[in-house]
């Protein structure tokens, strides 16, 4: 594992829409300073709704757009912004300078080979899921060794539109879960 140190304490975000841009851009807020950003997708017009994009971006690479954002905030910050489909191949290799991932995935297949490329590792896997909907009294957070979810676990978006406060609800939890660990790896503690 890298540096435990805040400046060189490194989260690799897989997906950059919804849930993987909020997370980035509130991480970057609270001082985080180097992320890897993993996707293929492009900015389309449906994502400004939830996503950290601007009209001006669309059809752009959202990882190259979601990096540029990011660094007007902090132009100091470190990102490795990646233009890929991650799979059962290139996930490891991916995320492997990371000291926690977030998912932020649409592909249910993908988030399941994320989720087992790092069982039984010492690295926290934060994923994402019961993103849709409108209910947020439902919102919670469980963990199971290194993996820890977030959402209501059950509001999927094939069958909900997705909503943005509880999207972007989801996303600030899990950018508290990074946090607290990051605080817990700092001070040796381990993981919660």
């Amino acid at each position: 594992m890298n540096s435990q140190h805040n400046g060189e304490f490194k989260v690799g975000i897989a997906g950059a829409g919804g849930i993987g841009s909020s997370v980035a851009h509130l991480l970057v807020r609270s001082g985080v300073q180097h992320l890897t950003l993993v996707d293929f997708d492009r900015v389309e017009a449906s994502n400004l709704n939830r996503q950290f994009y601007f009209h001006d971006q669309i059809g752009m690479d959202k990882t190259a757009m979601l990096a540029q954002n990011l660094k007007r905030i902090n132009p100091q910050v470190s990102i490795d912004a990646v233009c890929d489909r991650l799979d059962v191949h290139n996930i490891k290799a991916r995320f492997r300078h990371c000291n926690i991932i977030v998912e932020g995935l649409d592909n249910k297949e993908t988030k399941k080979q994320l989720v087992e490329a790092f069982a039984g590792t010492s690295i926290p896997v934060i994923c994402a899921s019961g993103i849709a909907g409108d209910d947020l009294s439902t919102i919670g957070i469980k963990s199971m060794g290194n993996l820890i979810i977030v959402g209501d676990l059950i509001t999927d978006e094939a069958d909900n539109l997705l909503f943005p406060p509880k999207v972007h609800i989801v996303a600030a939890l899990m950018v508290a879960e990074v946090l607290q660990r990051m605080g817990s790896m700092r001070d040796g503690d381990g993981h919660k």
